[in-house]
């Protein structure tokens, strides 16, 4: 620390300010928490990258309140289009098709350039009062009982009562906690990837190149809301990418019947290798690490960014219980306990499909995943059937007799629901008082009738839309709630 520098304090300080950061902020932000966003680098990242919005993510997106924006920046996948020698050969669907579902508004994946999330978030951010230090990079991480400091190479240090690390797979934060990333290479290739601008290039397909003469493939997929493509190119193992306008151009010229002066301009452009690795914990005392920080994948599935947003999702409602809402500091706990189970599920897939073993199905939407086995997931009732709602899943979306259920579970309370004979017996009009519970905030009660996706009973829905108690009635609901206070 530099001696007699003012000291700046905050409840939470976010490190890094990519999709991660900024979703976690937003969290923070709307639920009263006083959150700094610290980023390196002196704006927001320019290149496209994470361009794909899973099904769950844009539930998530939804509720941190930029869906209309996020809908009207991007647009479904355009169908794949494989060429050979110049010619149309033949469609390719990148994704499996699936069918609507009352239970999931948002059915497939929806094409956003990652640098307009950013843009997006950050709007959100600034609107709920907070915002950016941008040119702040990370020095040091130091910690004592009651708070983290932390120091940077120019301007003051920051003390938190909590520090999250969304900076990056090479984060500073978590190689000054000491925490090492275990994994793997998955593919020795290197591969490019750039936004350009082509001229006469149809945007109605995303254009595929298969491998030919021992060069790898190139595929160039038209950025929904822009004007530009996003390339993709790899390269033998040893070689060093060119990433400049020329260098780009020669490997598109030579890989498609794209003429080089067709490229007119390479906006953004980097050079990668395919791996996937997780940390080893997801914390260290008052530092939590999530997205990139604490897992980093092959981005052939579609489910880094994705998974980083659901982090920011898991976390951000914790702290601010424990911060705003009187809840026990060890509710913190269950951060790494259900998220890291997650991430390596979602690292496997991405993995498994960047090696043509798995497809881009059902499981990369990410609707099927949850906290069944977590300490914060307590199921009451028995004889379930196996297809049958569990606490710890994903609570669905729905109508019933006029009502709504994500428009009930928008925002940061609990809802206690009560469906079909539950709602309308003593179970339904004699429910605890659950709003005096410090941990739990507020709650909103809803009844429905009956509804084939929940079946009948009693359910307390979690601020991040997932079911954490379940009973056939409300007996031993108020032993759950509280739990979660001191």
């Amino acid at each position: 620390m530099v001696m007699g520098m003012q000291v700046q304090h905050t409840d939470v300080l976010v490190v890094g300010a990519g999709p991660t950061g900024l979703a976690l902020a937003v969290d923070l932000a709307r639920s009263g928490v006083a959150a700094l966003v610290v980023e390196r680098s002196g704006s927001l990242f320019p290149g496209s990258r994470g361009k794909g919005l899973q099904p769950r993510t844009l539930e998530v997106l939804d509720d941190l309140g930029v869906h209309e924006e996020v809908r009207a920046a991007g647009a479904p996948y355009p169908v794949g289009m494989v060429w050979q020698d110049g010619v149309r050969a033949g469609e390719h669907r990148m994704f499996d098709d699936v069918a609507p579902d009352e239970g999931a508004p948002y059915a497939g994946p929806w094409m956003v350039p990652q640098w307009r999330t950013q843009e997006i978030l950050a709007a959100r951010l600034a609107e709920l009062g907070g915002g950016i230090a941008f040119g702040r990079e990370v020095t040091g991480v130091e910690q004592d009982p009651e708070a983290v400091t932390v120091t940077f190479a120019a301007g003051a240090p920051v003390r938190a009562r909590y520090a999250v690390a969304a900076d990056g797979g090479r984060s500073t934060v978590r190689r000054a906690l000491g925490i090492g990333m275990t994994g793997e290479s998955v593919d020795p290739s290197p591969m490019l990837v750039a936004d350009l601008r082509i001229a006469g290039l149809d945007r109605d397909n995303w254009h595929v190149f298969p491998p030919a003469d021992g060069a790898g493939f190139l595929a160039i997929c038209p950025l929904a809301g822009t004007e530009d493509f996003q390339a993709v190119a790899q390269f033998p193992e040893g070689v060093e990418p060119d990433l400049s306008l020329e260098g780009i151009r020669a490997v598109v010229a030579a890989r498609s019947h794209i003429a080089p002066g067709d490229v007119t301009q390479v906006r953004w452009a980097s050079d990668f290798r395919p791996r996937a690795a997780m940390a080893d914990r997801f914390r260290d005392g008052r530092v939590f690490l999530a997205g990139d920080s604490a897992h980093v994948h092959s981005p052939a599935g579609g489910q880094g960014l994705n998974t980083s947003i659901q982090d920011a999702y898991n976390l951000g409602w914790k702290l601010a219980a424990v911060l705003r809402g009187g809840a026990r500091e060890s509710l913190l706990d269950s951060y790494e306990e259900e998220r890291l189970p997650v991430a390596a599920e979602m690292l496997g897939l991405s993995t498994r499909i960047h090696r043509g073993e798995a497809r881009r199905g059902a499981a990369t939407r990410q609707l099927g995943l949850g906290y069944r086995d977590g300490a914060l997931a307590v199921e009451t009732r028995a004889g379930l059937a196996e297809e049958a709602l569990r606490a710890g899943d994903r609570a669905p979306d729905g109508i019933r007799g006029g009502v709504r259920l994500f428009e009930e579970f928008r925002g940061t309370h609990w809802t206690l629901l009560t469906v079909g004979t539950a709602a309308g017996s003593a179970v339904g009009s004699d429910l605890p008082d659950l709003s005096g519970l410090p941990g739990l905030a507020a709650v909103r009660t809803v009844r429905i009738p009956s509804y084939e996706a929940y079946g009948d009973g009693v359910f307390l829905i979690r601020p991040d839309g997932y079911v954490g108690w379940a009973g056939a009635s409300a007996e031993g609901l108020a032993s759950y709630a509280a739990a979660f206070t001191d």
